[in-house]
């Protein structure tokens, strides 16, 4: 039989060779899979041409009151418009009940700045473009936006009257980073 100086001869401060061993063992391929996941999971990130893509400015200083242009943000077309006194008065006399999607046009525009729309110009029923963003295009029975393909008509708030469009054309996160220009996303 062993003696207790003999089992215990093979302890040094209470640890084993064997359990240094295992520790650095294990160390080891955790830092190894580390670096084999690491680079899997980076590869999933956003491109840098996505990235550029993200937010994108516009200067508004050469849009007249009455004028809308079309421009770009993600691949999709955005509308700025520039409402009139006559728009914006005829957009806030309509009743929200008689709205598919209510909103007023003070939730569709910042406080301050209720002249200017800012809206995507992917129609809500089936992704069209529509029409009314330009110099004279049919701009339907609402004066706002019309999309040709099924009929749906908005108003001059951008707001869903006619057709089978089920929401208004949506508003995109913008802020004003001065009076002439708008970061979009």
């Amino acid at each position: 039989m062993a003696s207790e100086t003999e089992i215990t001869a093979g302890i040094e401060d209470g640890v084993r060779r064997r359990d240094f061993i295992n520790i650095a063992a294990v160390s080891f391929a955790g830092v190894g899979a580390a670096a084999v996941v690491l680079p899997l999971v980076n590869q999933m990130n956003p491109s840098a041409d996505v990235l550029a893509l993200s937010s994108t400015e516009i200067d508004i200083s050469s849009i007249q009151p009455g004028q809308a242009i079309k421009t770009s943000w993600r691949k999709q077309p955005i509308f700025v418009r520039n409402l009139v006194a006559k728009e914006i008065a005829e957009a806030k006399a309509v009743p929200l009940s008689d709205l598919r999607d209510p909103q007023t046009l003070d939730e569709r525009t910042k406080p301050g700045k209720e002249n200017w729309l800012i809206t995507l110009g992917v129609c809500t029923h089936l992704g069209c473009v529509p029409l009314g963003a330009g110099e004279g295009e049919n701009r339907g029975p609402f004066g706002g936006y019309f999309c040709p393909c099924h009929g749906s008509a908005y108003d001059t708030a951008a707001r869903i009257r006619q057709g089978p469009a089920p929401r208004n054309l949506e508003v995109p996160p913008y802020e004003f980073t001065s009076d002439t220009v708008v970061t979009i996303g």
